[in-house]
């Protein structure tokens, strides 16, 4: 009987362990992600020079504002969540 409660403790010990990782990874990577976003102007203008197109400050001004404004609407639908 004692040995089903060890297994039992050490079922839910590992469960607990595993969500709890999860959580905290996930909250590592909002983090890591927020502060350092995936593109910048710079890999912009890089994209744009490989699909042929001449990258104005203009363009990628405009574009960088469209995605910044893609990641707030994001940002607060998680939120509200």
């Amino acid at each position: 009987m004692a040995t089903i409660w060890w297994i039992l403790i050490i079922i839910v010990a590992l469960l607990a362990g595993v969500a709890l990782g999860f959580f905290i990874a996930r909250q590592y990577m909002m983090k890591y992600l927020e502060e350092n976003p995936p593109i910048n102007e710079d890999m912009l203008r890089m994209m744009m020079m490989q699909m042929g197109q001449k990258p104005s400050q203009k363009r990628i001004n405009q574009m960088m504002n469209q995605m910044n404004k893609m990641g707030d609407k994001k940002d607060k639908k998680s939120k509200k969540k």
